[in-house]
């Protein structure tokens, strides 16, 4: 399974020449060459993470690709079907399968509502958590992509995250909100919390990809 890490939180997998879109936002570069997608998975309904345009190019190119969300994303979505996924469904979508996770949006502040969020392991290897800590109980994780700067974190909780997943390897996501020092900062600490529990640390960067 090949991995290609975008801008921000946009991730696409591609395996058997078929591609799986997760996360194409507001933060990423318009996305081209979109055909061959079977699957979207948008973990919540937050404009860095999914938008019209962005579903717009993918599905020109591949009209049956399949949308997954979480409730929130579908009552977001108004121009195309998504299909719902919650906590514990297993869902094939050839050559993948997704298992989802989690149930909601880490807090950003008492006073912002905490959307519905849905952290997804693709070919029980790559887990994402979206926009949350949600730790994939029961799971070895092969490969985690780990959140390195938002308003809803703070590194001490990243690192601990990475600490408990224990993955074999990381690479840094949701990166845009981040100066060049603030990613090498980032970077840092997921790399010790990575090394520390056995793993190694791909430091990616937009375009970067990574063989599974």
């Amino acid at each position: 399974m090949h991995l290609t890490k975008l801008e921000h939180a946009a991730l696409i997998l591609e395996l058997s020449g078929q591609k799986l879109y997760i996360d194409p936002g507001a933060f990423t570069t318009p996305l081209t060459d979109t055909a061959h997608a079977v699957a979207i998975v948008i973990t919540h309904e937050h404009a860095d993470h999914w938008t019209p345009e962005q579903l717009a190019r993918i599905l020109e190119m591949s009209p049956d690709a399949t949308i997954y969300g979480p409730p929130g994303v579908a009552a977001a979505v108004t121009d195309y079907p998504v299909t719902v996924v919650t906590a514990g469904d297993v869902v094939e979508v050839e050559p993948f399968t997704l298992r989802f996770f989690g149930e909601k949006h880490a807090v950003i502040h008492s006073s912002i509502p905490v959307v519905d969020n849905i952290g997804v392991l693709v070919n029980d290897e790559l887990y994402y958590a979206g926009d949350s800590f949600t730790i994939p109980e029961g799971v070895e994780v092969g490969t985690l992509a780990v959140p390195a700067g938002a308003p809803w974190l703070k590194i001490s909780e990243v690192i601990d995250y990475v600490l408990a997943v224990k993955p074999k390897r990381s690479f840094p996501t949701h990166e845009m909100v981040l100066s060049r020092a603030g990613k090498n900062l980032s970077n840092a600490r997921i790399q010790a919390a990575t090394e520390q529990g056995g793993g190694e640390f791909f430091a990616l960067e937009p375009d970067d990809s990574l063989d599974l």
